[in-house]
């Protein structure tokens, strides 16, 4: 694979990155690979300009909108404003280095995750590295893919949890109380937001009436299980055009399941 620099070109085998290409004699700031679809969200770090050409490229390939700095100083820039779901960060680099960006960035009670890179692989500097708040490391030289496969795993481990739980064109916002057929919001009184809210948690499963009853009287007064009838019922017709069926299980209870 073969990466085009700015002003030479550096042959890459087997997906790994240089280990000490030259640093250049300016200090750089490169801002670039913003993209309209606007995948995961990368801060990449890295000073060295063969390397952080390759890493761009690399990641752009990954669906990734990379904001590339070349200095420690930009970095803490960037860090502080919103938006940046992984940081990849080199250690040494100008200005101040690695290790006192993420000191920095923990100190105003950031969480970013963050993946240092270096071509240190002495143990101290490693748990000097993860001991200031970074979240995982990776050493010179490494393999592309590798370098991938962390950052996707630290945005899972990072994500906030979802807050909407969705089944055929069903929506439910738990966040908002919003509920949306097709795309079309839909007007649901407090027991029928439990109501759909249980089923839709417990989708694909049988539930009773008396566990629908147990998990929306929190909501208000004792609910009886005719009332759970009077509540499904009324589902049943605002669920129309969702692809969503509300099934009775006779003796059971009810499904909820994509209606066929």
């Amino acid at each position: 694979m073969r990466w085009r620099t700015f002003h030479r070109k550096v042959s890459l085998k087997n997906g790994e990155m240089p280990h000490n290409s030259p640093a250049p004699t300016d200090e750089r700031i490169i801002t670039r690979g913003e993209s309209k679809d606007m995948g995961l969200r990368v801060l990449l770090v890295e000073d060295d300009a063969v390397l952080a050409d390759g890493l761009l490229r690399a990641l752009q390939t990954q669906d990734m909108t990379v904001t590339q700095v070349a200095d420690g100083l930009a970095a803490d820039r960037a860090l502080q404003e919103p938006g940046t779901e992984v940081a990849v960060l080199d250690i040494g680099l100008p200005g101040i280095d690695g290790f006192e960006v993420v000191r920095r960035l923990r100190a105003r009670g950031a969480a970013t995750p963050v993946l240092l890179l270096t071509a240190r692989d002495a143990v101290e500097d490693r748990v000097r590295g993860l001991e200031t708040g970074a979240d995982d490391y990776l050493v010179k030289p490494f393999a592309t893919a590798e370098l991938v496969a962390r950052i996707r795993a630290l945005a899972r481990r990072h994500a906030p949890p979802s807050t909407t739980i969705a089944l055929a064109g069903l929506n439910l916002d738990r966040a908002t109380r919003r509920a949306r057929v097709a795309g079309n919001p839909i007007d649901l009184s407090v027991r029928e937001w439990g109501v759909l809210e249980y089923l839709l948690q417990h989708a694909g499963r049988v539930v009773s009436k008396q566990q629908i009853i147990e998990a929306i009287l929190p909501w208000g007064e004792d609910v009886t299980q005719n009332a759970v009838e009077v509540y499904v019922s009324r589902l049943r017709l605002k669920l129309d055009g969702s692809g969503v069926a509300i099934r009775t299980i006779r003796g059971f209870g009810y499904l909820l399941e994509a209606a066929e």
